[in-house]
């Protein structure tokens, strides 16, 4: 009996007895189940590779937040020694020492 036929048996229990809370509860996950199978369906995730995608998936999108992390460390990095580069050349410039080069 698939998902469907369940539900449909349930909705004439419930019809039939009234609605118990245990019919009703039934109901409610036997739909539940079947509306996230239809969703799965239309995302293309229904199939048994679809774990094995949803893997590589997360995996790229790890790399991806690893390489952004690492390119704005690396940006950071350059900007501060380009800073205290510059900051050398005016101690440097202030202090005489372009003089001693001469």
């Amino acid at each position: 009996m698939n998902r469907q036929d369940m539900l449909a048996s349930l909705i004439a229990q419930g019809a039939q007895q009234g609605g118990d809370l245990t019919t009703l509860r039934a109901i409610v996950e036997e739909a539940s189940e079947l509306g996230a199978d239809r969703v799965l369906a239309r995302l293309g995730l229904a199939d048994e590779s679809a774990q094995g995608d949803i893997d590589e998936l997360r995996e790229l999108l790890q790399a991806w937040r690893d390489a952004k992390k690492s390119a704005w460390r690396a940006a950071i990095g350059w900007a501060v020694r380009g800073i205290l580069a510059m900051v050398l050349v005016g101690i440097a410039l202030r202090s005489g020492l372009t003089e001693l080069l001469r």
